[in-house]
């Protein structure tokens, strides 16, 4: 049996050291928790992407008492995203939440493993990396492209 080792390098940063571009993505995320739709969790995730062509999309997480039925706020924005403008690549993908205490959370969040996998077809299909910003009081990651968060891929379809 042979032994493999996997390695993922994340950066860790605060929200000055990120391009105004990103910051104001950033900024768009922490509003978009906002208008979540989550009195079962109370946990509140906002996203918010930037395609190739300038435009932002935001998106929330939507609960529903018949579980599963309600949406993580990336699949949201990135749903909405593709189907306003199938043709245009995402170029960042930003996320942050609230606790149940309503304050941003101070760790960032990473996506679930449901998002993860949307977030693999859209780089797949647009054959373009997507940088990923998570965002926590304490700092952000900066992740450049999903395989770093998911590194044995899916995307052969």
């Amino acid at each position: 049996m042979e032994s493999i080792e996997l390695k993922s390098v994340i950066m860790a940063c605060h929200l000055e050291e990120l391009t105004t571009e990103e910051q104001h993505l950033v900024e768009l995320a922490i509003e978009a928790t906002n208008r979540s739709y989550a009195p079962y969790s109370r946990f509140c995730v906002g996203a918010a992407v930037r395609l190739a062509n300038g435009v932002e999309v935001v998106g929330c997480n939507q609960e529903n008492v018949a579980y599963p039925s309600g949406l993580c706020a990336e699949r949201t924005a990135l749903f909405s995203a593709g189907a306003q403008y199938p043709d245009t690549p995402v170029e960042i993908l930003a996320i942050a939440a609230k606790g149940t205490d309503g304050e941003l959370q101070y760790e960032p969040i990473a996506p679930c493993g449901s998002c993860r996998q949307v977030i693999i077809e859209a780089e797949t299909r647009a054959k373009h990396p997507i940088r990923i910003l998570l965002y926590g009081k304490k700092c952000i990651y900066v992740i450049d492209g999903i395989e770093k968060l998911m590194p044995l891929t899916f995307s052969e379809f």
